[in-house]
């Protein structure tokens, strides 16, 4: 018995199948490969803390503002807090905030942790009214129980 069918026709599709097999598993690990620096993953305090994500991996980094946390720096630095009900992360932003940044408010910031744990921000989204949240924070403060979506009062992580 043999590798091989009897039929012409089945021996030619086998052979164009194991040419193109190979070619097409390169095409799609090398995408992949070069693609996963450009993957970006939502976390809140309590889950990048808990994941270890590695200093200078892009991430995005939501929850609310800590109320109080805000710092302007006379040299455009603003330092803030994101918090949700387990954890509170530290961020540093370089540049103009968005008009709707407010303490309190839902925000997702992108960029990376540096190796002493403070988030650098390379930009930082704030939500548009008071109906709208990105629902990955939505679906990851309701996970943990600080959904405010009835206007209860914010219990925040340890700053």
């Amino acid at each position: 018995m043999t590798f091989w069918p009897k039929s012409r026709t089945a021996r030619r599709r086998l052979t164009i199948l194991l040419a193109v097999a190979p070619v097409l598993a390169l095409a799609a690990g090398l995408t992949l490969w070069g693609l996963r620096d450009s993957i970006s993953l939502f976390y809140t305090p309590a889950q990048a803390r808990a994941a270890h994500v590695a200093p200078g991996r892009a991430v995005q980094l939501g929850g609310l503002v800590l109320p109080g946390s805000v710092v302007k720096h006379p040299d455009g630095r603003v330092a803030f807090a994101i918090a949700d009900k387990q954890e509170t992360a530290r961020v540093s932003y370089q540049g103009d905030l968005p008009d709707l940044f407010r303490e309190g408010q839902g925000v997702v910031a992108e960029g990376s942790f540096d190796a002493a744990g403070v988030f650098q921000a390379k930009r930082v989204l704030a939500k548009h009214d008071e109906k709208y949240m990105p629902r990955e924070v939505a679906d990851a403060l309701k996970k943990q129980g600080e959904w405010r979506g009835d206007g209860a009062a914010p219990a925040y992580g340890k700053p």
